[in-house]
């Protein structure tokens, strides 16, 4: 298993993009959790296989189709051993 976090900017911020993000992770069988924040960005925070993992970073690249995505930052980070994928408010 590996753990990373990745920061979207862009116009992301909103239940919009953390709802869709949830999905998709749930989707890919990713555990962690995605929120805003305070810069304006979504920083997400997930763990799983590698492959999905990847998959997960290509998609938030795109972003769902309302959001407008204009950097994505990944870095490696511990894993914290999330049982979920939550969204925090």
């Amino acid at each position: 298993m590996k753990a990373i976090r990745i920061e979207v900017y862009g116009r992301v911020q909103g239940v919009y993009f953390r709802a869709h993000t949830q999905t998709k992770a749930r989707e890919l069988g990713i555990n962690g959790t995605v929120q805003n924040a305070r810069d304006g960005s979504v920083m997400i925070f997930a763990e799983g296989q590698e492959n999905g993992l990847q998959k997960l970073i290509e998609w938030c690249k795109k972003g769902p189709i309302l959001a407008s995505v204009t950097k994505v930052e990944v870095h490696e980070c511990a894993v914290n051993g999330y049982s979920s994928f939550e969204i925090i408010k």
